[in-house]
């Protein structure tokens, strides 16, 4: 098997700038990193890079030392209010960093025009060369893979896809089945990480869990080999593994270290047993 290329992605080392994630991505092994550009939450920290900012600056320098590639870029919400063209700002800058794909969640219960305004961006990341990919989540409008798979399809363009995260895909019951019968054009990447087998119960475990507390790449209970076997084997991963418990005591390069491996070992067992 030729080995996969690994990202660290941003939600894993969040404590870190976007210039301290790239030098952590390089010491660690990994080949890109994913840079979040605009904040997920309204607490969480927000970085200014969007723009002629002196962090875009030194984050271009760290990824021309270190030769580490950008995955992808997040993360924009398509919500009921939301103008596409006000997101051109994070786009450029997204393109500036080498960026391949931007990371969208589907915060808009009309489907329709979650599509609509889907193909909007695709149609304005066009020209900087980034393809904008819908991850499904299970507390979002756009819940599942069999949803996604309707609105990527509706949008009709060639720069959209899908990205899968297994918790998620675990979390709201979808299947490697649904996976194996999508477009193979359609997967970009794939992100990784583990959780228990038990689902959670109740929205805050859920979200909880998601955002603060997985588990490493094969200490857990999700079907991973399943979920990889179900799409191409090319795939480059993105590890998005936030533990915040375990941050407590071990640095962003000692946990982006053992999430490597971890993944590592995981993949060779794997397709190993193809």
């Amino acid at each position: 098997m030729s080995r996969r290329k690994l990202s660290l992605s941003a939600l894993t080392v969040l404590e870190l700038t976007p210039p301290q994630m790239v030098e952590c991505a390089a010491q660690a092994g990994y080949d890109f990193v994913g840079l979040r550009l605009l904040p997920a939450t309204d607490t969480e920290v927000r970085h200014e890079i969007v723009g002629a900012t002196p962090l875009k600056r030194e984050t271009l320098a760290a990824l021309r030392d270190t030769g580490i590639g950008v995955l992808d870029a997040e993360i924009l919400r398509l919500k009921p209010d939301t103008d596409v063209a006000a997101y051109e700002p994070m786009l450029a800058t997204a393109a500036e960093l080498g960026a391949r794909y931007v990371l969208v969640a589907g915060n808009d219960p009309d489907e329709a025009r979650t599509a609509e305004r889907l193909a909007q961006l695709c149609d304005l990341a066009k020209p900087y060369g980034l393809a904008p990919s819908l991850e499904p989540m299970p507390w979002t409008d756009a819940k599942d893979i069999v949803q996604g798979a309707r609105i990527v399809k509706a949008a009709g363009r060639a720069n959209t896809g899908l990205i899968v995260d297994p918790i998620h895909f675990d979390r709201a019951g979808s299947s490697t089945q649904q996976l194996r019968e999508l477009p193979r054009e359609w997967f970009g990447y794939v992100q990784f990480c583990d959780a228990p087998a038990e689902r959670p119960a109740d929205l805050h475990t859920l979200l909880y869990q998601a955002r603060a507390e997985r588990m490493i790449p094969g200490e857990g209970g999700l079907d991973l080999a399943g979920i990889l076997r179900a799409l191409p084997d090319d795939l480059p991963v993105s590890l998005e593994v936030p533990m915040n418990e375990w941050a407590k005591t071990a640095d962003a390069l000692t946990r982006a270290k053992r999430l490597r491996e971890a993944t590592v070992a995981v993949l060779e067992e794997t397709y190993a047993q193809q």
